[in-house]
């Protein structure tokens, strides 16, 4: 039994066993907090690699439960469906490493949106389970809906740091920010698919300042 189990047996267990010996459980307001906390990290974890690993293969609930060490229902405690899991999986992972910095300028914004989202992305779990969902779109549509879902959640976190820019009157009135959008993701997934040129700094500060010179108040 892995530590997530152990932790949440024991802990579902404590009640229990005070209420047979006739005494009130202690008091542990965080132990409830730390478990699910714990959970939730796992099969997060687990989901994402196991997409990394999959090479086509369908991923399942039962081997995310496995993988994270706990039990299936714990898993749909949280997420209705495995295509819930994995992109909840997918977009945490973004979050946590892709800054959308709000410095007051748009040009350092912009380039530092620009590079750590091309730095993450070459992560070696993150770009495998990246290729894999790109890959395995285009036949399966649980993953393709997966796939828009992803894309749609990125573009508008990037669309949200072009608008403070607008509101700062760093872009022209007429800036079409779904086609600034388009034009990073497309230099991105362009990239990354092919390979054929790097996605490194240099390539995101010239992009970030293409597109905001491209763009800016007259």
């Amino acid at each position: 039994m892995s530590e997530v189990q152990d932790t949440e047996a024991a802990a579902d267990a404590a009640p229990a066993a005070a209420a047979t010996a006739g005494t009130a459980p202690a008091v542990r307001p965080h132990t409830g907090r730390r478990r699910n906390e714990a959970a939730h990290r796992a099969i997060l974890d687990a989901a994402l690699r196991l997409l990394a690993e999959s090479d086509g293969t369908p991923v399942t609930i039962d081997a995310i439960a496995r993988t994270a060490g706990v039990g299936k229902q714990t898993v749909y405690r949280w997420w209705p469906s495995k295509g819930a899991v994995l992109l909840d999986a997918l977009t945490d992972r973004a979050d946590q490493d892709v800054h959308g910095p709000d410095t007051g300028s748009l040009g350092s914004d912009l380039q530092a949106f620009i590079a750590t989202t091309f730095e993450a992305a070459q992560r070696d779990t993150t770009a495998s389970a990246l290729r894999t969902v790109a890959r395995e779109a285009a036949r399966d549509p649980h993953l393709a809906e997966l796939m828009r879902s992803f894309t749609a959640a990125r573009r508008g976190a990037l669309r949200e740091l072009l608008a403070r820019g607008c509101e700062r009157g760093e872009l022209a009135g007429e800036a079409d920010l779904d086609l600034i959008a388009d034009q990073v993701y497309g230099v991105f997934w362009y990239r990354f698919l092919l390979g054929h040129a790097a996605l490194d700094a240099d390539t995101a500060e010239r992009l970030a300042s293409s597109l905001t010179r491209g763009n800016a108040a007259g």
